[in-house]
């Protein structure tokens, strides 16, 4: 006998669906009828659990008092004032918790964690990161990424440190900016994939630099993505040099993004051009999103809501149409899991029970409003967040 049926609910599309639930993994519903717990849904929405693809666990004042925002004027200033306030705020671990549970509680089932892991913090954050991702295991997938947040190369023995990160449980190695905070890209580059390799682990790397500079590092990128036989396994983060170029070099980087197999995360920034979802996705580039920074020392905004995210992609970018806010959508369900290598993700025979159902009619109308209630279902039965 099945544990549990959903009934009278609707896809993204609008079309009625019924989600039989035996021993917390969906079963095909077809022929379903005896179950210990027949529940109506009555005609609402129901989604995958929310992926978010790039979010900081160990920056984030959530769960701590507010601090008002402390302007800077260039990324060494912003590390600085980062590090002055992280030192007068309350423990990590409990940070990190207090944003994971606020995350969970909108939906969100999986992530994509960069971790603050160079020379100058050691492996302090992924220890706090680790041990926060340790009481969520059966709530939350986590991955982390070994973030070197103050450089590779300007930063001597951040290549020590990645490797150590890896041998403790990072699966992707990070970078940033090889040329405007290293100044020396072939030479991050080197280091990033090398650890990689050695490992067998991703790769991830935020990558803000302007214009052909960026363009530049793109294709770096790609073309060792492609010499490795990385594909699918290399994601570039912002990516704004996308937002400030013509259309013609978008298109003619696209081509060497989806040849190579490398990904694009955007979070759609409130201040700054970003890379073209459509005209992306058209080429075959696999784009993807996340929160990025919630309530730290880069910015004040955020509350956790990969729903909210979507709606801002959307709205930034100008989606309207149905099939352009279920890209929006996309991004912030399968788009993030295929990134993450989640396998038995969405709602089909065989995969768990988890969804969220809101009182929508379709996906669509749940990116334009953005719904802050919802239920959450985790393996069949539902949730109520702590």
């Amino acid at each position: 006998m099945l544990d549990r049926i959903f009934n009278n609910a609707v896809n993204v599309h609008g079309e009625p669906i019924r989600l039989a639930v035996k021993d917390g993994r969906l079963v095909d519903a077809t022929d379903a009828s005896e179950a210990r717990e027949t529940i109506d849904l009555a005609g609402r929405l129901v989604l995958p659990g929310f992926v978010d693809g790039h979010i900081h666990l160990d920056k984030s004042f959530v769960g701590d008092t507010w601090r008002p925002h402390v302007p800077a004027h260039s990324l060494r200033e912003r590390l600085a004032a980062e590090k002055q306030l992280l030192a007068t705020a309350r423990p990590m671990v409990e940070r990190a918790d207090a944003l994971i549970a606020q995350a969970a509680s909108y939906g969100t089932m999986a992530m994509r964690c960069h971790v603050d892991v160079d020379a100058t913090t050691g492996l302090s954050h992924l220890h706090a990161v680790m041990e926060a991702r340790s009481r969520w295991l059966d709530r939350v997938d986590i991955e982390i990424v070994a973030f070197p947040q103050a450089g590779v190369m300007s930063c001597p023995g951040t290549a020590d440190v990645l490797h150590a990160a890896m041998r403790e449980g990072a699966t992707v190695v990070g970078g940033i900016d090889p040329t405007t905070l290293d100044g020396d890209a072939e030479g991050q580059l080197d280091v990033v994939f090398g650890v990689a390799e050695r490992h067998d682990a991703k790769v991830d790397i935020h990558l803000h630099e302007p214009g052909m500079q960026g363009i530049g590092q793109l294709l770096r990128i790609a073309a060792r993505t492609k010499a490795l036989g990385m594909a699918g396994r290399v994601a570039v983060s912002h990516a704004y040099a996308l937002g400030d170029v013509t259309h013609d070099v978008v298109d003619r980087t696209a081509l060497a993004l989806s040849d190579a197999g490398v990904a694009i995360m955007t979070n759609a920034p409130g201040d700054r051009a970003f890379p073209p979802v459509l005209r992306l996705r058209a080429a075959g580039v696999h784009v993807f999103s996340g929160n990025d920074n919630i309530r730290d020392a880069w910015w004040p905004y955020g509350n956790g809501d990969m729903l909210q995210r979507a709606q801002l992609v959307g709205y930034r970018s100008g989606f309207y149409t149905d099939s352009e806010l279920l890209v929006a959508l996309d991004m912030a369900t399968h788009a993030g899991a295929t990134v993450m290598g989640k396998e038995g993700y969405g709602l089909h025979a065989g995969n768990e029970a988890s969804f969220v159902v809101f009182d929508e009619p379709n996906g669509p109308a749940a990116v334009a409003g953005a719904r802050s209630d919802r239920q959450i279902v985790h393996r069949g039965e539902f949730w109520e967040s702590r």
